[in-house]
């Protein structure tokens, strides 16, 4: 087995000197084998979050790399312990909870490295970790959500991605400030009508 060759894609940099790509979305340094192909290459998205999600998402993190990849280990021994591979339901079943499983690991991973712990959430304007109260033009119904990363959770609370459409039109506005944005039907606008901590 040969030692790969190592590269530094170009205008990338480390994570001291970052440039904008985008609402979020920054390029980071990667390394790739030389004889690796670009496209295996993504932009981080920076995912904001709250210390409590943080904390939970590595404590999630760990316990699946630990506890959770040994109990599965188990079961697919225990499964192929029980004969012919081709028809054996255990087996398959283990297996595709085990690729659901690492596939979850990867994700927390990715999160957790592009994380941005949100200190302090004011209630004056719209930013990761609040929760604010819309209502549609000619609509008197108010909807809450909770404006964040889909990683963050309280209950009872619908999650509004900074980077959907309404997101970004919602960043940084204060109660009573309408805003418009582009929806497949054609272009909407809310009011902001309650922004909590």
């Amino acid at each position: 087995m040969r030692t790969p060759r190592w590269r530094a894609l170009p205008n990338d940099d480390d994570r001291g000197n970052q440039e904008p790509h985008g609402s979020g979305v920054y390029a980071v340094l990667r390394y790739l084998p030389i004889d690796a192909s670009p496209i295996l290459v993504q932009m981080a998205v920076v995912h904001r979050l709250s210390q409590s999600a943080h904390d939970r998402l590595k404590s999630e993190h760990h316990d699946l790399t630990t506890r959770g990849r040994i109990d599965i280990a188990r079961k697919i021994e225990t499964a192929r312990e029980l004969g012919d591979l081709s028809e054996n339901g255990d087996y398959h079943a283990a297996k595709e909870e085990q690729g659901k499983m690492e596939g979850r690991i990867l994700h927390l991973a990715r999160v957790l490295l592009d994380a941005e712990i949100v200190e302090d959430v004011s209630g004056e304007l719209v930013s990761a970790g609040c929760v604010v109260g819309i209502s549609y033009e000619g609509d008197d119904e108010v909807e809450i959500y909770l404006y964040g990363s889909i990683e963050e959770r309280r209950d009872g609370l619908t999650v509004m991605s900074p980077g959907s459409p309404l997101g970004e039109a919602l960043m940084g506005a204060k109660v009573g400030d309408t805003v418009s944005y582009e929806a497949p039907g054609g272009r909407l606008s809310v009011t902001v009508i309650s922004i909590e901590a």
